[in-house]
C-alpha cells in the first residue's frame, strides 16, 4: 500500500512541480505527514514514532512566513492532527561552524564553512545569550520578549551557499515553531558511513506517459 501511495504522489508531485506550482510543497509535506500516520496505525495506539527532518518541515509553518504563501509542512500538520496525543517539535540552531552540503542540485556534496549568524537572527541572540551548547524546553507560556518575537532563523538546506547568508534567514517567531530547541555554538560536518557515487546509467524517462 504504502508503495502504491509512493508512485501516485510522486506523480502527482512532479506535475504541478513542472507548472512551477508552490503548491509541490504542500503536496510532499502532506505525503509525509499521511506516511507517518499510516505508519502509526499499523504500529497500533501505543506506538511513538522520532521523525528526523530539517527545520523547514518540522517547525510549524504557521509561525513563519510560509503561512503568508499558503504554505503548510510536517510539524503543522501533526500538531493540527495529534494536538492531543503528545506531539514535541524539536529544532536545531548554531552560532557558526561547517556542514555537509551542495552549492547546486546534482552537484556532489562537498564541507561548506557556516559563517558567523546574522546580527539580529535568532542564533545571535543565543550566542549572546549562552555562548555554550543548550537544550531549551519551552514552558505554556511562551509570551515572553525572545519567544513571541520575529526575527531570522538560519536554514541550512541540502543546497547551501554561505556567500548568500542573508537569503538563508526565515522570519520566525520561535515560541510558537517548536517545542524545545537544541543549540549548538559550533557545528562539525557529517561524515558519511557509506558513500554512494553517481549512477552509471541514466534514470528511466516517463515522461510524456507517466507510470
Amino acid at each position: 500500500m504504502q508503495n502504491a501511495e509512493v508512485a501516485a504522489n510522486a506523480e502527482h508531485y512532479y506535475r504541478i512541480m513542472v507548472r512551477g506550482d508552490r503548491q509541490s510543497w504542500n503536496i510532499r509535506d502532506h505525503h509525509m505527514a499521511d506516511t507517518i500516520d499510516r505508519l502509526s496505525r499499523h504500529l497500533g495506539a501505543h506506538s511513538k514514532g522520532l521523525i528526523w527532518e530539517h527545520n523547514t518541515h518540522v517547525g510549524d509553518a504557521r509561525a513563519t512566513d510560509m503561512a503568508q504563501d499558503g504554505l503548510v509542512n510536517v510539524g503543522q500538520l501533526l500538531r493540527e492532527r495529534h494536538a492531543a496525543d503528545g506531539v514535541l517539535l524539536v529544532g536545531l540552531a548554531s552560532h557558526r561552524g561547517e556542514v555537509l552540503a551542495a552549492e547546486a542540485w546534482g552537484r556532489p556534496e562537498r564541507i561548506l564553512p557556516v559563517p558567523p549568524a546574522r546580527p539580529g537572527s535568532h542564533e545571535d541572540f543565543l550566542h549572546e545569550a549562552l555562548g555554550v551548547a543548550s537544550v531549551l524546553e519551552f514552558g505554556e507560556d511562551r509570551s515572553g520578549p525572545w519567544l513571541s518575537t520575529w526575527l531570522g532563523h538560519r536554514a541550512i538546506g541540502v543546497v547551501y551557499h554561505p556567500g548568500r547568508e542573508l537569503g538563508n534567514y526565515v522570519p520566525t517567531r520561535i515560541g510558537e515553531r517548536y517545542d524545545a530547541l537544541i543549540w549548538f555554538e559550533h557545528t562539525a560536518a557529517l561524515r558519511p558511513v557509506h558513500h554512494e557515487g553517481p549512477p552509471r546509467e541514466p534514470e528511466f524517462e516517463t515522461e510524456p506517459t507517466g507510470f
